[in-house]
Formats: structure tokens, sequence, C-alpha cells
């Protein structure tokens, strides 16, 4: 009867650790889910961000090779109107 009794708690003791277990290793997958979920996340608004900027760079600069032109443009202008 009392290695019934013991048995029946040690019966009791491994299924509730093997429990334990399970739920500490679902939480663990969890965590690193969210990890690698944030992670991913963070870099495509880093990528996004870079792309944007190197993109406004871009555009400045063609402006300002647009405005230069023009003013040389507008530099020249008089010689070309003396031409005809």
């Amino acid at each position: 009867m009392v290695q019934h009794g013991i048995c029946r708690i040690v019966a009791i003791v491994v299924v509730v650790a093997a429990e334990v277990i399970a739920v500490v290793v679902l939480v663990v997958i969890v965590v690193v889910v969210v990890v690698v979920v944030v992670v991913v996340v963070v870099v495509v608004v880093v990528v996004v961000v870079v792309v944007v900027l190197v993109g406004l760079v871009v555009a400045v600069v063609v402006v300002e090779v647009l405005v230069f032109s023009y003013r040389i443009a507008l530099l020249r202008l008089p010689e070309y109107t003396n031409l005809v």
C-alpha cells in the first residue's frame, strides 16, 4: 500500500514537472519569436529610413545641378542673343 502511494506521488511529481518544462519551453519559443519579429521590423524600418534619406540627398544634388546649369545658361544668354 505504501509503495502504491509513493508511486502515485512520484507520478504526480513527474507529470507536474513535465508540464512546467513544457510551459517554460513554450514561453522561451514565444520570446524568441517575438524578439526575431522585433529585430526584423527594426531592420526594415532602418532600411526604409536609409533609402528615403539617400533619395532626398540625390534629389537635392539633382536640384543643385539643375540650378547651377540654369545660372550658367543665364550668364551665357547675352552671348547667344548677340549672335542673332
